[in-house]
């Protein structure tokens, strides 16, 4: 049965880091930023029919993905409990039940990355200050009660 990993996090924790250690052991690897970029579209928040647009995509995709019994890892900032109970949702007609890695990062360090992003690659959209720190104080951490659970405490 296919493993789906949910890297879960705010911006600037990590996640795309460890979402591509993954990659390289042979996860397929999902990402909205990646989809934005190859769009052509550099700059965060998406607008809304884009957005739209792009969860479709991902989700098809997950869906084969799994069919065909690939690893697969959701490199998205899983920033709610609500985004993640439909990811999961979406999961249950193949019996796949995702795991989720949060890196629990602290406001500091996520915001330094932020700021110091240049909008070289994918990994790296950059966020006004004041947006980054929206995003980190409306961020609902991951629980138990919502399934299997990693929780790295500082991602390097």
């Amino acid at each position: 049965m296919a493993r789906v990993v949910f890297m879960c996090g705010p911006a600037g924790s990590g996640k795309s880091t460890v979402a591509r250690s993954l990659e390289a052991g042979g996860f397929a690897r999902l990402s909205f930023d990646q989809e934005a970029w190859n769009r052509g579209l550099r700059s965060m928040p998406l607008p809304s029919p884009e957005h739209a647009a792009i969860e479709t995509l991902l989700r098809q995709r997950l869906v084969d993905l799994v069919n065909q019994g690939r690893d697969v890892v959701l490199d998205f900032s899983f920033w709610s409990r609500r985004m993640r109970h439909d990811w999961r949702a979406l999961l249950e007609p193949a019996g796949v039940v995702p795991e989720t890695i949060y890196l629990a990062t602290d406001r500091a360090t996520c915001l330094e990355r932020v700021e110091a992003r240049t909008l070289g690659h994918c990994d790296d959209f950059t966020l006004s200050p004041e947006l980054a720190a929206a995003y980190f104080d409306g961020f609902q951490a991951p629980t138990e009660d919502e399934g299997p659970l990693t929780v790295i405490p500082e991602s390097a």
